[in-house]
């Protein structure tokens, strides 16, 4: 039986995790005895992380921790960003919903002209798809699942944030071009990624976490921008996604969770998928484009993630950043790290369970003290 008192605990637990992270399978203790970020990399495995920090943050009502979150984008955009590619771009889904919260406009700003980099810099493929550029390697004419989080999302929020509808537009094609190359019409799961050099989906690997961005990455584009997407559109998504649960809800363990390799249940299990999958699915029955059956999956696999928090907030079974595999064995032999990922997609399957635990009213007052 699920408890405000005890997610509200947990909650606070994976929280003070995500802090105590200074990179990817690196620890520390907490650089002060409040609450700050102390992740040294601006890029994609931080971006998520803020992402999921900054929901517990506007649903809880804890401007101490906006105030915290705001103090890690002033340190590292006052110390000078990356170069601009994909993973990059994560962070900035965060920063478009805090400038609602602080008055920045230098982080306006920057909101803007990024997302003018995305439509009309950032490299395309074939049809126009954001080609998964990274800090290692461009990519050339490759669509990864990833991206649809890492860049479309933020786009989407920025169109909404500055009135473009132009940047919705653009983000709701990038779904629609993804879906077409990475959807597999045979089973509804999702391709890791597509090469339009040599037109193939590299190990044809149904990547767990992969999947899960594509559950979570749905239901928040219609969370966000839900009355700026065309009718036909919105149809077309939903059913892709319907399609993607009706396959995960077969392929789920009996314990709650989802293996690395969705269809190979002798992959090693994976709490950052399984908790995304979880949050995805709760995300989607509340916009009305999941059926409530569906719940029962979401339900399952709470309760196995919740048994992989540490008692030090840690999430435990993560697998380590994960590039293209060209072969399945790759996916196999992925190292478990203690990741702000995991963290993250934890953090948003606790706060969306919180919230559905939470008075109507009492939520309501909360999202219009955020509004």
């Amino acid at each position: 039986m699920k408890s405000i008192e005890d997610i509200s605990r947990l909650l606070s637990s994976v929280s003070v995790g995500l802090a105590r992270l200074k990179g990817m399978n690196e620890t520390a203790p907490l650089a002060s005895e409040g609450f700050s970020l102390q992740f040294d990399e601006w890029d994609w495995e931080v971006g998520v992380g803020i992402y999921g920090l900054l929901r517990h943050a506007e649903t809880s009502g804890d401007r101490e921790l906006i105030e915290s979150i705001a103090a890690w984008y002033d340190w590292q955009i006052g110390r000078g960003l990356p170069p601009r590619q994909v993973n990059s771009s994560s962070p900035m889904l965060a920063l478009s919903i805090l400038i609602d919260h602080v008055n920045r406009p230098d982080w306006e700003a920057l909101v803007q002209d990024w997302a003018d980099w995305l439509v009309n810099d950032l490299a395309k493929t074939e049809d126009g798809g954001f080609q998964h550029v990274v800090k290692e390697r461009m990519n050339d004419g490759e669509l990864w699942d990833d991206t649809l989080f890492m860049t479309c999302l933020f786009l989407a929020q920025a169109g909404k944030r500055f009135k473009r509808k132009d940047w919705i537009d653009e983000s709701v094609y990038q779904f629609l071009v993804h879906t077409r190359y990475l959807a597999d019409p045979v089973t509804g799961l999702w391709y890791h990624g597509w090469n339009f050099n040599g037109r193939h989906n590299f190990a044809k690997a149904f990547w767990g976490r992969g999947n899960s961005w594509i559950t979570v990455a749905i239901p928040e584009l219609f969370g966000l921008v839900g009355d700026a997407i065309a009718p036909s559109d919105a149809r077309f998504l939903t059913c892709a996604l319907q399609s993607q649960v009706r396959a995960l809800a077969g392929l789920q363990h009996d314990n709650g969770m989802f293996s690395t390799l969705l269809d190979d249940k002798d992959s090693p299990l994976e709490t950052s998928a399984t908790a995304g999958i979880a949050y995805g699915i709760l995300r989607g029955i509340e916009e009305g484009i999941l059926p409530e059956s569906a719940r029962s999956v979401a339900d399952k696999a709470y309760d196995a993630v919740v048994e992989r928090i540490g008692e030090d907030g840690i999430v435990l079974e993560v697998s380590d950043g994960t590039p293209m595999g060209h072969d399945l064995d790759f996916y196999r032999k992925l190292p478990n790290v203690p990741a702000p990922y995991g963290q993250a997609l934890v953090i948003l399957l606790l706060v969306e369970t919180l919230s559905g635990l939470q008075p109507t009213g009492e939520k309501a007052q909360k999202k219009a003290a955020n509004a």
